[in-house]
């Protein structure tokens, strides 16, 4: 059995498109490199950010669903996403970068032995950055080059995700047995697991927490998160496996930019497995990903009435330059 090689992508709902681009683009430096729509609710955007070229294991996307209410931070919900910086020194960059833009942020801690700084967007989106410097396994993407953020500071790929669960014990035997994860630590209530090659592009952070509420899906939550197969065999041979498992699943899905497999893995939340390929650069070239409104060849013959339905969004970045921003 392939096992899984790492994070593939997040995915997650923000009130505001317009704004989620704007706080990814200009203050986080990562790269609109797809604006599309849910495939499956062809009224929602469906924006991603990620490295230089869009690779596998970089990218956060988000939906904006219409009249979605506010989602509820609680337990059983995938809680955080991580990304990874070069250093511990970019960290500070980051600390001094987000006091100057007002960004809400817990300063720098240490978890698992990697320094860390936790923050939040507009919404109340959790996220944290993670240092890479002591950091062995996956390899990370390569940061946005033309981009606000000087390289040596910059958001180079995705790492741990965060799932909170008040049912530990199945969430841990699931992980191991099914999704063949090993846990490695643990730090009071949170575990470490981890996958294939490790390192941050390749762990999971389960904290067991019986005392919150439940969570609620909404903006500024986490829809699901999606782990990395080599191709479509490997694929196939994930959704024989979860179906042994008798979970129930999407079966096989074509999201052109890469093929899935939707399993519900434990009460609210739901695991994506993709595969690596074909990637975002098939319709679009280098130096205007993201500008245009991409969608997949199904949906092509409604274009006209899905950009009347999807409100324009300006994303041209090829005719502005960015001067890096060096924080004091």
């Amino acid at each position: 059995m392939d096992e899984l090689k790492g994070i593939h992508h997040v995915t997650a709902i923000t009130s505001s498109a317009e704004k989620i681009y704007d706080f990814f683009t200009y203050i986080l430096g990562m790269r609109l490199i797809k604006k599309s729509v849910n495939q499956d609710d062809i009224q929602t955007y469906h924006l991603f950010f990620a490295d230089d070229v869009g690779n596998a294991g970089t990218d956060m996307t988000f939906f904006d669903f219409p009249g979605i209410p506010k989602g509820v931070h609680g337990t059983n919900e995938i809680s955080k996403t991580s990304f990874r910086v070069p250093s511990d020194a970019a960290l500070y960059y980051w600390v001094s970068r987000f006091d100057r833009f007002e960004v809400k942020h817990s300063g720098i801690k240490e978890q698992f032995g990697k320094k860390t700084l936790s923050f939040v967007d507009f919404d109340d989106q959790q996220y944290q950055l993670i240092s890479d410097e002591h950091n062995k396994g996956v390899a990370s993407g390569t940061p946005w080059q033309k981009g606000p953020i000087p390289l040596e500071y910059a958001i180079t790929g995705l790492g741990p995700i965060f799932v909170r669960t008040a049912h530990f014990d199945y969430f841990k035997e699931m992980m191991e047995k099914v999704l063949l994860f090993k846990e490695i630590g643990h730090e009071g209530s949170f575990h470490l697991f981890e996958v294939g090659e490790g390192g941050n592009g390749a762990q999971v952070i389960v904290e067991s927490n019986v005392i919150l509420p439940q969570a609620r899906q909404g903006f500024g939550t986490v829809h699901h998160a999606a782990f990395r197969v080599e191709d479509r065999s490997v694929l196939e041979e994930w959704i024989k496996r979860m179906e042994a498992f008798q979970f129930r699943t999407s079966g096989y899905v074509n999201r052109y930019f890469f093929e899935s497999l939707y399993v519900n893995v434990a009460p609210q939340i739901l695991f994506e497995f993709a595969t690596d390929g074909p990637g975002f650069m098939g319709d679009e070239p280098y130096e205007t990903l993201g500008e245009k409104l991409s969608l997949p060849p199904f949906l092509e013959p409604k274009r006209e009435q899905i950009e009347q339905l999807v409100r324009p969004i300006d994303t041209v970045r090829s005719t502005k330059e960015f001067v890096k921003e060096y924080e004091k």
